[in-house]
C-alpha cells in the first residue's frame, strides 16, 4: 500500500486512506447514498472531515441508515433524543436540517425520478475530471457549485453552500478531483466505466 501515490489529504491515518481509496470520488448513483452525503456533509460545516468520517457508523445508527424517508417524519421527540446522543455532533441546526433536507429530498426525488436523476443532470451524468497536480490547485467551490447551491436553496434546503455542495460533488464523484498522479485517479482514467458504488441505470 504504502508505494500506492495518493492525494495528500489522505495522510496516513487507515480510515481516511481508505476512505480515499475506495470511495472519496468514485461515481454515487443509490439515492440514500446520495442523502447520506448530502447529510454528512452539511454536518461537516465548520469542522473537518475526518471529524465526520470516525462518527459515520453513529450517525447511520441515529439516522435510521439515512433513510430519507424515516428522517422526514422525525419529530421534536425524536430530535431531542439526537441531542443527547454522544456519537454525533450534538447540533441543532444541522439536526432539523438533516430533516428539513430528508423532505426537500424526497420532493425532488418524486418530481424527477430520483435525486440521482437530478443531480447528476448538472454533470449530464458524466464526472468532471479535474486534472490538477496538487491539492493546492483543487478549488473549494466552482461556478457550478454555485449554481447548484443556488438551486437546493429555492427547493427548500439548509446547509447546502457552495462549499458544502462542492465537497458534496468531489465526495460522490460528480467531480474526480483526486490529484493527476494518485492511483485513484489513474484508475478511473484508464477506465471506460468509472468504478461506481451501487450503480443505478442513467438515462
Amino acid at each position: 500500500m504504502n508505494e500506492k501515490t495518493r492525494c495528500s489529504w489522505a495522510g496516513d491515518t487507515p480510515i481516511y486512506m481508505d476512505y480515499h481509496d475506495h470511495e472519496w470520488g468514485r461515481p454515487v448513483h443509490d439515492d440514500n447514498r446520495l442523502f447520506e452525503m448530502l447529510l454528512l456533509e452539511g454536518m461537516q460545516a465548520g469542522l473537518s472531515w475526518i471529524t465526520v468520517l470516525k462518527k459515520r457508523a453513529a450517525y447511520r445508527k441515529a439516522f435510521d441508515g439515512f433513510d430519507p424517508n424515516k428522517v422526514s417524519l422525525y419529530g421534536e421527540a425524536k430530535i431531542e433524543e439526537l441531542m443527547t446522543n454522544e456519537g454525533i455532533i450534538r447540533n441543532r441546526l444541522k439536526i432539523n436540517a438533516a430533516v428539513t433536507n430528508a423532505k426537500a429530498f424526497l420532493e425532488v426525488a418524486k418530481k424527477h425520478g430520483s435525486f440521482d436523476q437530478f443531480i447528476w443532470s448538472y454533470v449530464d451524468g458524466t464526472p468532471i475530471v479535474g486534472h490538477w497536480k496538487s491539492n493546492e490547485d483543487v478549488p473549494a467551490t466552482t461556478p457550478l457549485s454555485d449554481k447548484i447551491s443556488k438551486d437546493l436553496k429555492k427547493l427548500g434546503f439548509k446547509f447546502v453552500g457552495s462549499t458544502i455542495v462542492y465537497a458534496f460533488m468531489q465526495a460522490t464523484g460528480m467531480v474526480n478531483d483526486h490529484i493527476s498522479e494518485c492511483f485513484v485517479y489513474k484508475e478511473m482514467e484508464e477506465s471506460l466505466s468509472f468504478p461506481l458504488l451501487n450503480p443505478s441505470p442513467m438515462d
